[in-house]
């Protein structure tokens, strides 16, 4: 087998094997209705599609994107389609974002500021879908929801881009593992 077929060969298995992972978290993460569960499966999904990146594989990392959503709509999802939102636009691909800003090697300040921008915009899309635009509920006071409502914006420019901040280190450092490991398994 030529050194091109095997480079083939191994990037659609790692792509299918990131792929399916990223389904079967996201899928059982959705279906739950847990919101915490659901994050996981974000989290989870995109260290996932980090696997075929970790060998440059940018191609085989997109398509297993992809794949991971029509297949998570088609397992069930397509019910809740709200929840599979935040990862359609961000966590899904934030890995390959992240790949890409090492390849070409942009500027960290440059690309964080930009990943800020969009993941606050992805808080905001998830705010007006899951919420409506409106918070409330029972488990706080109603005026607590009032000033929630009343800022929204404003905390999430400032929360949310925090969290970005720590999001982005600890999936970069996730990714140099994930690298780390596949190395090891093609050696």
């Amino acid at each position: 087998m030529s050194n091109k077929n095997r480079r083939s060969g191994f990037e659609i298995a790692l792509s299918g094997i990131s792929c399916a992972i990223a389904v079967l978290v996201l899928s059982l993460g959705i279906m739950t209705g847990v919101n915490s569960l659901t994050a996981v499966g974000y989290f989870v999904g995109a260290i996932a599609l980090m696997l075929p990146l970790s060998r440059q594989f940018y191609l085989g990392g997109f398509l297993a994107y992809l794949g991971t959503l029509i297949l998570t709509v088609a397992l069930g999802v397509a019910v809740r389609f709200w929840s599979l939102v935040p990862f359609a636009m961000f966590f899904g691909l934030h890995p390959l974002a992240n790949s890409l800003q090492m390849r070409f090697k942009i500027n960290k300040w440059l690309a964080l500021a930009v990943k800020a921008v969009w993941f606050d915009c992805t808080l905001i899309v998830g705010y007006y879908l899951v919420f409506g635009g409106i918070v409330g509920g029972t488990f706080l006071p109603q005026g607590v929801y009032d000033v929630v409502n009343k800022y929204i914006f404003l905390f999430i420019f400032t929360i949310g881009t925090v969290i970005c901040v720590f999001y982005d280190n600890f999936a970069f450092r996730c990714q140099i593992l994930i690298n780390r490991i596949v190395y090891r398994i093609k050696k």
